[in-house]
């Protein structure tokens, strides 16, 4: 019996590779980023690699570095891009401008909210977002290490938190001390979330453990 010939059936790769030709530049930045997020989040930095992240998209090393520049590069844009997308997040549950740029050029302070208001809606939006709180967790740890690509990023990023939480904490005792322990409260309550997240409710241990902080009243 004779069978009638098709055209042989492109490889999954192959297509990808076309799929990901029709993405515009933005588009095909917005997909390297994704997938660089979600891998950093499972590896580390040190664990992921350019290749593994071409791979996520289905283009090539040059292809990947064309758009972000270089592996430190895209770190940054990884990190930079959830900043932007946390803030707007922010600001739209608290419905109002949640960073204003004041005009001595000093911290940035937190517009028209207290303390709790930010920080209760901060947590709300990490419990709706593992993956990004690990990928954060990963990379503080991380950049501890001085040549860390990150270390001056999570350097500076701390300090302005902390600059924020003080400013909206400026009735408190002692706002710097009560701006410390807010982090730091945060941050261990989300590590041990992130080790049984289906049998710790993020929110409501916040909730209960800041109550207790000398001058954070909601």
């Amino acid at each position: 019996m004779s069978h009638t010939s098709r055209p042989a059936t492109p490889s999954r790769a192959r297509t990808r590779g076309r799929d990901a030709q029709r993405l515009s530049g933005a588009d095909r930045k917005a997909q390297i980023v994704d997938a660089a997020t979600a891998l950093i989040a499972e590896r580390g930095f040190w664990g992921t690699s350019i290749q593994d992240v071409a791979a996520a998209c289905g283009v090539t090393v040059a292809g990947v570095l064309y758009h972000v520049g270089s592996k430190d590069g895209l770190l940054i844009e990884v990190l930079e891009h959830r900043d932007r997308l946390d803030a707007e997040a922010i600001a739209a549950e608290l419905d109002r401008p949640v960073l204003v740029e004041p005009a001595s050029g000093d911290v940035s302070v937190i517009a028209d909210v207290s303390l709790a208001q930010f920080c209760d809606a901060l947590v709300r939006r990490n419990a709706r977002q593992p993956e990004i709180v690990r990928l954060y967790s990963v990379l503080e740890a991380e950049s501890l290490e001085p040549s860390h690509p990150a270390h001056g990023y999570f350097l500076a990023r701390q300090r302005e938190g902390l600059g924020n939480f003080a400013a909206l904490a400026a009735d408190a005792p002692d706002p710097d001390r009560l701006a410390r322990q807010v982090l730091a409260l945060m941050d261990g309550l989300q590590v041990q979330w992130l080790r049984d997240v289906e049998h710790f409710d993020l929110v409501a241990e916040w909730i209960a453990a800041s109550a207790g902080l000398d001058g954070f009243a909601r």
